[in-house]
């Protein structure tokens, strides 16, 4: 599912500012990219079929280059529209509740930031795991204080055989500890989405990887 190191991209269109996210998506993916999730949310985000349609459109790009495209939170949507995989929050939807409605040909990722919530979400279904906040992030205005990569340490000493994707504040500058901790992959909103290349900037993260654990 994830072959280190990868680089896990999320993206709603209010990250795009005054760009177009296609464009900024498909630049990502000649970067090389290795996951996509859609993350449509917060003051003007996409509703009903402009989202739908948004949607099929990131799926599409995705597609073309065999990258998985995952939904974040809105099952329906994952579901109606045959995502590759749904991400959910430790706020969203039920993850349990969720792996049964999605059954298991969809990939299944939980948000967590502990080790008890690892713990919880793999019993659940998880497929993977999104931990963090790493650094101090923009991205989420209800984010919690950022604990750098102690936690990812600790998760992947008791749970090695579940992927942990370290997620806030990662860019290319701070990428290598991460990785360094045992991550498999760092997803990534802001340094990609506001860089004025995002394919450049793909390229960076991807080699910040030295190598090691």
């Amino acid at each position: 599912m994830f072959n280190k190191p990868s680089v896990y991209f999320i993206l709603g269109t209010a990250n795009a500012g005054r760009r177009d996210p296609l464009h900024i998506l498909g630049e990502a993916l000649e970067g090389g990219i290795s996951h996509f999730q859609l993350r449509e949310k917060g003051t003007g985000a996409l509703t009903g079929q402009a989202l739908k349609d948004f949607a099929l459109q990131c799926q599409k790009l995705c597609r073309a280059r065999n990258v998985p495209f995952i939904v974040n939170d809105d099952v329906a949507l994952a579901c109606d529209i045959n995502a590759d995989g749904i991400h959910v929050g430790q706020e969203d939807a039920d993850a349990a509740a969720v792996k049964k409605r999605i059954g298991k040909n969809m990939i299944l990722g939980v948000s967590v930031h502990s080790v008890e919530e690892a713990e919880n979400a793999i019993k659940n279904g998880a497929d993977y795991l999104g931990m963090g906040p790493v650094y101090g992030t923009k991205s989420k205005s209800d984010a919690k204080e950022p604990s750098g990569v102690t936690k990812i340490l600790k998760v992947r000493e008791r749970f090695p055989d579940t992927p942990v994707i370290g997620i806030g504040g990662i860019t290319s500058l701070n990428a290598g500890p991460v990785w360094d901790a045992g991550a498999e992959g760092v997803a990534v909103i802001s340094a990609i989405a506001e860089s004025d290349n995002a394919e450049q900037e793909v390229k960076h993260i991807l080699n910040a990887y030295k190598g090691g654990s």
